[in-house]
């Protein structure tokens, strides 16, 4: 036995050290870019993306190197064999004293409900913004967003690395994924304790405006809704130090690699018990800041982890991965978080904002009615602690130099909300549950409603295509001949459908979550050249011009300059020409 945990050994180090030396030659840029060529000859293609390339094996090297090193300490030390015995001892311990069959009939509830929430626009059948490209060609480039764990678990669920249409499979995964994640919070927020009452509180978790986007892709919503879950798991583990902090890094990472808009989550629910033990004196001064301590150290670790080792730098039109500069971290912070603000103002209407108002107006009275502190100080906590939970809400986004403002980058809103119902229902009076679960009962509303007007909206963009495609058909019926070949662009946009409209008059959110689908080129949004040229096998046309365009960071002709001949006017467009140039001035509908 002796003998063989020395072979071990060795062999270990003999491969750990095979890699370092691996990982260390490949620091260095000559070979980088040595390996980069030797690939591009036996491939035969040529090194245009060397750049690129050499990037990503410096990025490889780096892991390795990490790698490699907490392997060793943990597989050769005798400080590194004892801490991962206690680690996971100490995991072992936390799962066995969950009572796992409590969450059993809980999730099926909550399932129920976001099901139902849902079933509308499952029933829309709608090809929601990457859904088109995704169902046409088949592709995946989560990769681009350093979303690893889409890519992998992209290619399970859909038996196959090139993917296809298989909705609803994909949001019911994602319904089961936030059902647990709403059962968990309660869970985590309530002392182990599950209750109807702060269930049903916790539904904006699952059906709030911004989370309904997310759950309207029938490609991404699984991984969205994964990211949530894996920001609370760690929760699970409070009462082992060394096991919480070790499952909130791997929890984060992998948060981190499946959707980065969730990174607030883990800090709002940290905060949030942190402050009820103060408050309530549950735990000495010390010990609340030990947790908390400990929370902060997992966060930073791990989104410094994520930064340097997993990230890939990315820039897009409408958004970018690259952090501001020290020096202007805090003035673009202001003006990030203040754009923040005004957007949830312009999405939510006055019976939201109302009921979201006396809600947070609970949350300060139940701080100061059950708190074992000082009352002054008590109010002006829990003032306080509401500021910096909706600051943190959008979590990392907020201090990026160009953050996403699309409703699907603000989830963390509908978390708080959740998070903020739930502690007010518990163990307080009658009336703040019934505001609470007015607004939960306002978002299933707000949700059948939205699904409903998705369909009515699909209905109305495929109407105003199949008008205009006729009339191309007919002006251009040997479009396809290369000589004859023509390059289309749209200006001006359909409109919304007359239900989309009468939604907007008290919930505005609505213009922000139903796509008009054919518009014009905005913020390099290639959705409306693929929905009505590929899914209506008109054929790609433009399409592929004008994503190399894109790509190759050149200016795409606006054909509104050419001065074109009209050759068809109609109630619903009019199409100028010169036989390759065609502009289509779209009229739109019924404006907002």
């Amino acid at each position: 036995m002796k003998y063989k945990d020395k072979i071990v050994k060795y062999c270990i180090v003999f491969i750990l050290s095979t890699g370092l030396a691996i990982c260390i030659v490949m620091l260095f840029p000559q070979v980088r870019q040595m390996i980069v060529e030797l690939a591009a000859r036996m491939l035969h293609k040529q090194i245009s993306i060397s750049g690129e390339w050499t990037k990503m094996l410096q990025l490889g090297a780096m892991r390795g190197l990490f790698f490699i090193a907490v392997f060793g300490y943990c597989s050769l030390t005798a400080s590194g064999k004892a801490l991962v015995c206690t680690i996971k001892n100490e995991i072992r311990d936390c799962l066995g004293e969950i009572d796992w069959r409590s969450f059993i009939k809980p999730t099926l509830i909550m399932s129920g409900i976001f099901l139902l929430g849902i079933i509308s626009i499952i029933r829309a059948n709608f090809l929601y913004f990457d859904d088109t490209g995704r169902a046409a060609l088949g592709y995946r480039r989560w990769y681009d967003w350093s979303r690893y764990a889409a890519e992998f678990f992209s290619m399970i669920i859909h038996a196959d690395y090139h993917l296809t249409d298989i909705s609803p499979l994909p949001q019911l995964l994602a319904v089961l994924f936030l059902a647990v994640s709403s059962v968990s919070l309660v869970y985590v927020l309530n002392n182990k304790k599950i209750t109807i009452i702060a269930l049903l509180a916790g539904i904006p978790l699952g059906l709030s405006p911004y989370m309904l986007e997310c759950l309207s892709f029938k490609f991404d919503a699984p991984y969205m809704a994964l990211s949530v879950l894996a920001s609370i798991v760690p929760f699970l583990f409070i009462s082992r130090k060394k096991a919480f902090v070790i499952i909130s890094v791997a929890s984060l990472l992998i948060m981190c690699i499946t959707y980065q808009a969730a990174s607030g989550i883990y800090l709002l629910i940290a905060l949030v018990l942190g402050f009820n033990d103060w408050n309530r004196k549950r735990k000495t001064n010390r010990e609340v800041f030990s947790f908390l301590g400990s929370g902060i150290l997992s966060f930073c670790l791990a989104m410094i982890i994520f930064r340097f080792l997993l990230m890939r730098p990315y820039e897009y039109g409408y958004a970018t991965t690259s952090m501001l500069p020290f020096s202007q971290l805090f003035p673009n912070v202001l003006i990030n978080f203040r754009n923040y603000i005004s957007v949830i103002n312009g999405d939510f209407g006055f019976i939201w904002k109302a009921l979201i108002g006396i809600i947070l107006c609970f949350f300060i009275f139940k701080s100061f009615r059950l708190s074992a502190q000082n009352k002054m100080i008590s109010i002006l906590s829990a003032i306080v602690l509401l500021s910096l939970l909706f600051f943190l809400s959008y979590g990392v986004y907020i201090a990026l130099e160009r953050p996403l403002f699309k409703p699907r980058a603000l989830f963390g809103a509908g978390i708080l909300l959740a998070i903020i119902s739930i502690y007010v229902v518990l163990d307080y009076n009658k009336t703040a549950k019934i505001f609470a679960l007015t607004l939960s009962w306002s978002f299933l509303v707000f949700a059948l409603s939205y699904g409903n007007a998705l369909s009515d909206q699909k209905r109305y963009a495929e109407f105003r295509t199949t008008v205009l495609l006729h009339d191309l058909s007919v002006l251009y019926p040997d479009k396809d001949k290369e000589e004859n070949k023509i390059y289309i662009q749209l200006q001006n946009r359909i409109g919304f459908a007359p239900s989309v409209v009468n939604i907007a008059k008290h919930n505005p959110v609505i213009y922000r979550l139903v796509p008009q689908i054919i518009h014009e080129w905005e913020e390099l949004d290639l959705w409306p050249h693929y929905y009505y040229l590929l899914y209506f096998n008109y054929g790609p046309t433009d399409t592929d011009n004008f994503a190399m365009a894109v790509k190759r960071g050149e200016l795409y002709v606006d054909y509104t300059a050419l001065d074109l001949p009209v050759v068809l006017k109609t109630y619903y467009h009019t199409i100028r020409s010169d036989g390759k140039h065609v502009l289509v001035e779209l009229n739109e509908g019924i404006k907002p």
